[in-house]
């Protein structure tokens, strides 16, 4: 049995679950002419949110209030049906950040102010299971509310899922894609080989890409442990790391971050399964 705590508007309210923490609470008319300390019928609630960071939770209720609530349940079918594909926490913030986006995205649409998505392309190589994801926000949105997006709004969702996935802000993740987009073609041109994205070890390379660029651009590369692993593993490999440290100018020239030779050594790593079936020493 819920109790409310605040009204946010006609279709939201605020709550506490059996622990004491705040939840919020959306359903048609569950806050029409209500006030604090009312019980909540059952029957009225559609979601629950249970944010656990309380500034988090305050964007969301501000959110709330601006925003009509088919398009809160749409994005929140949308993120629902995203966890569920990819069988993974996403962030919190996820909430916020796709629901205005949405929103943002239909209020242009019906201005003609549609946006291209520079990234499409890269978005749709890279990040295949969150772009086709975005293609079934795309339909959720047009059968829930009668608007059809473009496919560059597609790729755009895609982005918001995967910073959600890495906990990373939408910047950083414009920032990994280029940096996977262009480590990429560096491998391409250093080996002279055409790039297979259905390869076990090419996909195994954009995944690390990815990981590592949360780690780059959250500050939290991995330290200098091995020497000695570190050593035999450029002793043993000196083309592939070569490529490694061509990578490696490339990121700190353009990020202005620096590398450790550990993640050197997985970079080199990487590198050697691509290239061991291929024509490259």
């Amino acid at each position: 049995m819920y109790y409310i705590t605040k009204v946010i508007n006609n279709n939201i309210v605020c709550s506490v679950d059996s622990g004491g923490n705040e939840i919020i609470l959306r359903g048609l008319g569950i806050g029409f002419q209500k006030k604090v300390k009312d019980e909540i019928p059952k029957e009225k609630i559609e979601k629950i949110y249970k944010i656990s960071n309380a500034s988090t939770s305050n964007k969301l209720q501000e959110l709330l209030k601006n925003i009509p609530l088919e398009y809160v349940s749409t994005c929140t079918e949308i993120i629902e049906y995203a966890k569920k594909v990819l069988g993974k926490r996403l962030n919190d913030n996820i909430y916020i950040t796709l629901t205005d986006h949405i929103s943002f995205a239909i209020e242009r649409k019906q201005q003609d102010l549609e946006y291209t998505n520079a990234l499409l392309s890269e978005i749709r190589s890279f990040y295949s299971q969150e772009y086709e994801i975005g293609i079934q926000a795309l339909a959720i949105i047009e059968e829930k509310l009668g608007i059809r997006l473009s496919l560059d709004e597609a790729g755009f969702i895609a982005l918001h899922i995967i910073n959600a996935e890495l906990d990373t802000d939408m910047s950083n993740m414009v920032s990994i894609t280029n940096l996977i987009q262009n480590a990429i073609l560096i491998v391409k041109e250093y080996y002279n080989i055409e790039w297979d994205e259905e390869s076990l070890h090419c996909v195994r390379f954009v995944t690390h890409l990815k990981f590592f660029g949360q780690r780059l651009f959250q500050n939290k590369i991995t330290k200098d442990d091995d020497i000695g692993f570190q050593n035999m593993v450029k002793k043993r490999y000196p083309k592939d790391y070569g490529c490694a440290l061509k990578i490696k100018e490339y990121i700190e020239g353009t990020f202005k971050r620096k590398i450790t030779e550990e993640e050197m050594v997985f970079l080199t790593v990487h590198l050697r399964r691509i290239t061991s079936n291929s024509d490259c020493d």
